[in-house]
């Protein structure tokens, strides 16, 4: 019988399938209906700022006039109506009337008052942490592009493994996990040319695709290099909150997660299980590979742990 690690690993295998009934018939929350309407579209950099603002302040920005929701944005009447368009719809009272019912739901579904709020932070925190992992949930009922990373990343020797500034914590994570189930696996986590090295030897070695995690604040570094890691002709998985940006248009596969942004320090549970999620599929990947690195790793130990008793 496996042990350990190895037995996890097999009892934790994804299974590839369709979102339960139950789950298909569950009402989507207010985020999940706004990032349909964003989702799938490329847009100019004042049209991401229009979202994420739209994003940040539905209930507000749903019952502006296009001359409001301009100054609040700083951006011009006409950039409003183009974002509108580029979403299909006829005009901004278009699109402001199909946000109105989804800002309407989500005061709906947020019944404590500021007062509440502030008798106890810690709570409301941990709430919003519950809110996005149940994001994450309904992302992954269909776990096909999960196991599709999974495979893609597992195929890549040497894998690299992206992280800077906040986002090195997830990165040095994953790594250090990965190296157990992968043969190579080179992490980044310091900008510039050393980044660019790295990732320039990562190609020249042989590796196919870059893991990189972006969290906010995003840094400017990340996005340098990963657009490095494009033109060295690796292609890019990128792990991200929920903001919109030019991160993800430069990646070809993005996973998203919200993060927790209620205390003095954003906190990143959803992103973590988004992280481990994407291990088990590259476990899963490559079964017979997984086990006989996790059987080395037990046997070492076990050797560590009979020289200490020594």
């Amino acid at each position: 019988m496996p042990s350990g690690q190895r037995a996890r690993a097999q009892a934790a295998a994804i299974t590839p399938g369709r979102p339960s009934s139950a789950e298909e018939s569950a009402p989507a929350v207010p985020m999940d209906r706004v990032m349909a309407l964003f989702g799938g579209h490329r847009l100019s950099p004042a049209q991401r700022r229009i979202a994420q603002y739209m994003i940040d302040h539905l209930t507000e920005a749903a019952f502006l006039s296009i001359t409001e929701l301009a100054e609040r944005v700083g951006v011009s009447q006409p950039s409003v109506t183009r974002f509108a368009t580029s979403l299909g719809y006829s005009g901004f009272p278009a699109l402001r009337e199909a946000l109105q019912p989804i800002a309407l739901s989500a005061v709906a579904r947020a019944p404590e008052t500021r007062e509440e709020i502030r008798r106890n932070e810690l709570q409301a925190a941990i709430d919003a942490e519950i809110a996005n992992l149940e994001h994450l949930r309904r992302l992954v009922a269909d776990p096909g592009r999960i196991l599709d990373v999974g495979s893609q990343l597992a195929t890549s020797v040497p894998l690299t493994v992206l992280g800077l500034r906040i986002s090195v914590s997830l990165a040095e994570y994953f790594a250090y996990a990965a190296r157990r189930i992968h043969p190579d696996v080179r992490l980044v986590t310091r900008g510039g040319s050393v980044a660019y090295d790295a990732l320039l030897q990562s190609r020249e070695a042989g590796g196919t695709w870059v893991l990189a995690f972006a969290m906010p604040r995003h840094a400017h570094e990340t996005l340098s290099a990963i657009r490095a890691a494009r033109r060295a002709g690796l292609r890019i998985a990128l792990i991200t909150d929920l903001t919109l940006g030019p991160l993800v248009e430069e990646a070809d596969v993005t996973l998203t997660a919200g993060t927790g942004s209620r205390l003095v320090f954003d906190s990143y549970a959803a992103p973590g299980v988004l992280a481990a999620s994407v291990l088990q599929a590259m476990a899963d990947a490559n079964p017979e590979r997984t086990q006989l690195r996790l059987e080395g790793y037990e046997q070492a130990a076990d050797q560590h742990r009979f020289f200490l008793d020594d």
